[in-house]
């Protein structure tokens, strides 16, 4: 793994996945909706491309070339009902099998864990959301990595953390500690076509 692309680089949870693939020497492509949300101290050390993943051709150049990619894609705190999240994603695998590229991890909700009824009504529209997007990544055929957090904090990062498969170890997760596993995983075959739950170590 060389180079990958990060879709929703610039949110809570994708900024950490930005900071933790420039440390870790990976050649970064940050796909966003608004350059000025990238840091400065960052600007010169990965490839912005600004775009809308809604757009399958910007989609496309964007995955051109590169060996893996981040989706975190979300809604910030707009809970109205969407179908941007899951149109993302289908342009995201088309375009991954347009360009040979086999391995994708995705920040989906741990909501997925639960039966439909136990979901908080707030979050039913949202969720719903997801629930297109994890089944187009079941059924892509692609090496997805589905990683389904629970509450995201702004702990500290302790790069030590609970995965499960199938289920919600625990009730939290640092951001930081969620960013670095949506890029480590990439390269760890022992989670392509799994489902993960994850919590930070107590």
């Amino acid at each position: 793994m060389k180079k990958i692309v990060i879709f929703g680089a610039t949110g809570m949870t994708g900024l950490c996945s930005l900071e933790h693939a420039v440390k870790a020497g990976l050649k970064t492509r940050a796909f966003v909706r608004d350059e000025n949300k990238v840091p400065e101290h960052l600007k010169d050390k990965i490839e912005t491309v600004v775009g809308d993943v809604t757009n399958a051709e910007q989609v496309s150049k964007a995955i051109a070339g590169v060996d893996g990619v981040v989706v975190i894609l979300g809604t910030r705190n707009d809970l109205k009902p969407t179908t941007v999240m899951s149109d993302g994603m289908r342009n995201i695998i088309d375009a991954m099998k347009k360009h040979n590229v086999e391995v994708v991890s995705v920040c989906l909700s741990a909501f997925l864990f639960y039966e439909p009824e136990k979901v908080p009504s707030i979050f039913k529209d949202v969720n719903a959301d997801h629930e297109r997007m994890f089944d187009l990544v079941k059924e892509c055929g692609l090496k997805w990595i589905a990683c389904l957090p629970p509450r995201i904090t702004e702990n500290p990062g302790t790069s030590k953390y609970t995965i499960e498969y199938d289920k919600s170890p625990g009730p939290s997760i640092s951001k930081y500690d969620l960013g670095e596993f949506l890029v480590k995983c990439l390269e760890q075959p022992e989670h392509y076509q799994k489902i993960c739950g994850i919590t930070t170590c107590s």
